[in-house]
């Protein structure tokens, strides 16, 4: 087999190994697949489960497996002394290293460092292929993956130094993860009717854990994660298992066993602050920290805490200056889960003592102090998003050129902002809330179909007939997988307006904010946090038969044309990455959308979305107040989870043939 490369530019202290190597291999070695009809993979209750400890939010999941982890008795303090206060990110990396291989020598002084230059922090012992039985074909993809993981199992490395291509490599790979655990999670909740003990988020981890498709597995990367930044929000821990973010289904510190280190000290990742211990301090850029343990089923501390497991491994971590990744549980309420995760930085330890807490017992607790230089917490902006829905005008008493452009034709109010300059396109339009189709679009023969159902949609539903008799959204309203056609009950249907089926007739859940960029120009953000496969909102817009677009493009109009979108429909809910035998939907048999969109005089907050061939929402065609293929609504959905204050893109397709630009509105 040939030699796997990473892209040009990569200067990593660490081979990725197992870890990314399916990104990383030739596209020979993906498997490929049949465009029949789609095969349902079957989902399994996963049979294992990380260590329970401590629990940190009230509905925890608790595991059928526990698996024992043993700890070996603290070390003597390391002869270097204490950790300097230099706030680089990664200026103390040489001299980290230094002290990881001296105190690992005076432990074992029988074993010599192999590479004193190859940048571990903890030396890889020798190679033990000798002893090791041939398990696998000699050349094969087995063998090397095994090749992988034998030179990097005991690395406790950084990432440093990566260019800008590095970073859009290994985003690209998160974001790709990230789908598959959102396809898999979903299609897993639907296909198990949705009830509520099951938990998808696990089938969605065990299932790429068996796959080998989580990424950095053996927890060896401290610092920075490639391709995770910060500001990103999580839905589930499980959602940051498959990433490597934190590797701790409940625990709150996560850190690599002292069974596992060369030198036999435990040292922590990461750590997740969520409320769980009444010890706690968190002041954003400084956090009291207290360790785990001690506590009962009720989160009451009960019991003194212990130096051992996660809070050894903070100890070792402050003593060798090793930083950690800072998560914060925050509370959230939407229908997915009770708490949200984000990844808010990096942070030294820089004190620990041991206290008597709250509840009168003895508690390890450690002073963070957040490093700088890097980019605003992501709790912090969603605090700010918050204070922005309750009270805009005090908030921001300059900038707002409106409270709501749709003037309360919107399920939502939407915000147009500007505090760059005089500029107030937005006010000058009539604003849509949905499209305005041609009358023969409407009033075609055909249109009075609908379904029979009484109280709701179920496995006769003429609707769900025509979706492949598959549901279309979860009991969230979170679209389970992108199709040529979605066809929603509609007026015509017997179904009550509560129907689960009529997710983006109901019209937008999330509040958005038209807002003023020096480098997009106008531009739409979210003020909520939007989970990956909800609906955002309509792109709207009056439509123009073809005859008709080429009279108006005459007259300079600003026209839109969804036939050049790109179909990143295709993308959602595709698993077979996860699942092999996973068939992607056939391409879309339906008539082309000859049709334009003309947005010069009316148009929606849809109309101000910027360009990205990264997007992070998609068009997904729908039909519900009639039945002509030829002319659906262009319904938006979010790709990944959208956080508060982020800005929201759209793959307009085809660039412009005069311009090279892409089809974005002219003025």
């Amino acid at each position: 087999m040939g030699s796997v490369n990473p892209p040009q530019g990569l200067n990593l202290n660490l081979n990725l190994g197992l870890d990314l190597e399916l990104d990383l291999l030739p596209p020979s070695h993906n498997s490929t697949t049949s465009t029949s009809a789609t095969a349902t993979p079957a989902f399994l209750t996963p049979k294992r489960e990380p260590k329970p400890e401590p629990l940190d939010e009230a509905d925890a999941f608790t595991p059928s497996f526990t698996a024992p982890v043993p700890f070996s008795p603290p070390p003597p303090d390391p002869s270097d002394g204490s950790p300097r206060d230099d706030p680089s990110v990664f200026s103390e990396f040489h001299r980290v290293s230094e002290l990881f291989r001296t105190a690992f020598s005076s432990r074992h002084p029988e074993t010599t460092v192999l590479d004193p230059d190859s940048g571990a922090i903890v030396p890889v012992p020798p190679d033990d292929s000798a002893s090791r039985p041939p398990a696998v074909s000699p050349g094969s993809l087995a063998d090397a993956r095994q090749s992988m993981r034998r030179k990097t199992t005991m690395e406790l490395v950084r990432v440093t130094e990566l260019s800008i291509e590095d970073h859009r490599y290994f985003r690209d790979a998160v974001r790709r993860r990230r789908k598959s655990f959102a396809g898999v999670r979903i299609l897993s909740m639907a296909q198990d009717g949705n009830r509520r003990y099951v938990r998808g988020d696990m089938v969605a981890w065990s299932a790429m854990s068996a796959q080998k498709l989580c990424l950095h597995r053996e927890k060896r990367i401290v610092g920075a994660i490639p391709g995770v930044k910060v500001g990103d929000f999580f839905m589930y821990r499980a959602e940051m298992m498959v990433v490597g973010l934190h590797c701790q289904p409940q625990a709150g510190i996560d850190y690599l066993p002292a069974f596992q280190s060369p030198n036999g000290e435990p040292i922590a990742t990461s750590v997740v602050v969520s409320g769980g211990y009444e010890d706690d301090e968190d002041a954003g850029d400084v956090i009291i920290y207290s360790g785990h343990g001690g506590q009962d089923k009720f989160n009451r501390q009960c019991a003194n805490q212990k130096l051992e497991g996660g809070n050894l491994a903070m100890e070792r971590s402050m003593r060798y200056g090793i930083e950690v990744r800072v998560i914060r549980g925050i509370k959230h309420d939407n229908k997915l889960t009770n708490k949200v995760y984000v990844y808010d930085g990096l942070y030294k330890i820089v004190d620990c003592w041991f206290d008597v807490g709250k509840s009168g017992f003895g508690v390890y607790k450690f002073k963070l102090v957040r490093m700088e230089g890097q980019p605003e917490m992501g709790s912090a902006i969603m605090r700010h998003a918050k204070s922005i829905k309750i009270s805009p005008l005090s908030v921001r008493p300059a900038g707002i050129l409106s409270l709501d452009l749709s003037l309360g034709k919107d399920s939502l109010p939407v915000l147009v902002f500007n505090d760059i300059d005089n500029d107030n396109e937005p006010l000058r339009y009539e604003y849509l809330v949905s499209s305005v189709f041609p009358p023969f679009v409407i009033h075609s023969v055909g249109n009075s179909a609908g379904c029979e159902c009484v109280s709701s949609c179920g496995a006769d539903c003429f609707c769900l007939r025509r979706n492949e008799g598959e549901m279309v959204y979860d009991q969230n309203g979170i679209l389970v997988k992108g199709r040529p056609m979605i066809f929603e009950c509609g007026p015509f249907c017997k179904c009550p307006p509560f129907c689960h089926t009529r997710v983006t007739q109901k019209g937008m859940k999330h509040r958005l904010e038209i807002f003023r960029s020096r480098e997009v120009g106008w531009g739409v953000r979210s003020l909520d946090l939007i989970p990956a496969g909800a609906f955002v909102c309509e792109y709207a817009g009056v439509v123009l038969t073809r005859d008709q677009a080429q009279i108006f493009a005459v007259s300079g109009d600003s026209l839109i044309y969804p036939g050049r979108f790109t179909p990143k429909w295709e993308e959602w809910g595709d698993i077979s990455d996860v699942f092999p035998d996973y068939v992607r939907p056939p391409p879309s048999s339906n008539p082309p959308l000859d049709f334009a969109m003309d947005v010069s005089k009316m148009r929606n907050v849809a109309c101000y979305i910027s360009h990205s061939t990264v997007p992070n929402v998609m068009v997904q065609n729908v039909l519900y107040e009639h039945n002509n293929l030829s002319f659906p609504h262009l319904m938006l959905f979010a790709m990944e989870n959208i956080p508060p204050m982020g800005m929201i893109s759209l793959d307009y397709g085809v660039s412009n043939e005069n311009t090279g630009k892409p089809l974005l509105l002219t003025g």
